[in-house]
């Protein structure tokens, strides 16, 4: 495939996949809004802050003008954070020429609509202005993706040709792609189970073990399907690599920004101290707060959820946290999902 590709974003994870396409011969530019980085990303090939010790191909061009790198675009991959897609779509409305495919690639529910990034996207862009809209999601560290460690991903749409379109794009012998019609699925697996992983982290954090751990994780894949399912998402999605396949690299993977931030609280740092000494996002924080409301407004309930909420923002000891999910009500496991 030849398609020109404008990946936005210079992450970790734009930066990679940028890499991972411009490797394979497609003809790829990596959009970065701070000049001074793209500046030194161009000179020394190497993304230092966000993705250090990958080289980056030397086909793979660098620019700071978002008109420049989308224009000539065919596909554009919006690899930017959950909490800024809306100003970040706004601002490639007028710049949008040819219908090119979206690619989404963040993971996260927008705070204060609650929204999906597709749902951001479809609400902030014209329908006219581009050809289809894909979701990418799964088990995918940028820093393994950017050495080509062998990995799996999953591209959904509600389009099938697009969908196909994405995946024969980003298919490599590295990257496996499968596609998914379930977009509400994989779009809940990727932006949910960052929240568990906060609460792994945080359980990391107390000096618990690895029963803890299998507990947070199963019960929290029976909250993230509750929700989803409530939502219209197919529940097989869950099992799949946006669902399980995804919560599990996060709540174990020592690259997993929410599992290291969840364990700096656990050790009893502040959201605001964690924050500040963590250069990358991390994207469950604000999720926790928009899943935590949208399933009120659905009647779901999401305990582990709402007490990382009560930990992060509402001042709760996390020891007292854990004390609140061992003493809930018994209840049979095979309900769990309704």
């Amino acid at each position: 495939m030849s398609s020109r590709v404008a990946i936005l974003g210079t992450g970790g994870w734009g930066t990679a996949l940028a890499s991972l396409l411009a490797a394979e011969g497609r003809p790829a530019v990596l959009w970065g809004r701070t000049p001074a980085l793209v500046q030194e990303m161009a000179e020394c090939r190497e993304n230092r802050p966000y993705l250090p010790g990958v080289r980056l191909p030397d086909e793979l061009q660098l620019e700071v003008d978002l008109a420049v790198a989308v224009a000539p675009a065919e596909v554009v991959v919006l690899a930017v954070p959950a909490q800024a897609m809306r100003s970040m779509v706004a601002r490639l409305a007028p710049l949008l020429s040819g219908q090119p495919l979206l690619v989404s690639c963040a993971k996260g529910l927008e705070r204060e609509s609650h929204r999906r990034m597709s749902q951001v996207i479809a609400e902030t862009l014209p329908r006219q202005s581009y050809r289809g809209l894909v979701v990418l999601s799964g088990p995918n560290h940028a820093e393994e993706v950017g050495r080509r460690i062998p990995t799996a991903t999953v591209v959904a749409s509600a389009d099938p040709d697009a969908a196909r379109e994405a995946q024969e794009l980003f298919m490599t012998p590295c990257f496996r792609v499968y596609t998914n019609a379930d977009v509400t699925g994989v779009e809940l697996g990727g932006a949910l189970k960052n929240i568990i992983a906060l609460a792994t982290g945080i359980s990391d954090g107390l000096g618990f073990g690895d029963n803890t751990k299998a507990a947070l994780m199963t019960r929290g894949m029976a909250e993230i399907a509750r929700l989803g399912i409530a939502l219209g998402a197919n529940p097989l999605t869950f099992a799949g690599l946006a669902g399980m396949g995804d919560l599990i690299a996060t709540c174990t993977s020592r690259h997993s920004r929410n599992r290291w931030a969840g364990e700096e609280i656990g050790r009893g740092k502040s959201v605001e101290e964690v924050l500040a000494g963590s250069r990358m996002v991390v994207e469950g924080i604000w999720t926790t707060v928009a899943a935590v409301q949208l399933a009120e407004s659905c009647g779901v309930e999401l305990p582990i959820a709402r007490v990382v909420k009560g930990v992060l923002f509402e001042g709760k000891d996390p020891r007292r946290a854990v004390a609140e999910l061992m003493e809930r009500d018994p209840r049979a496991e095979e309900s769990s999902f309704r």
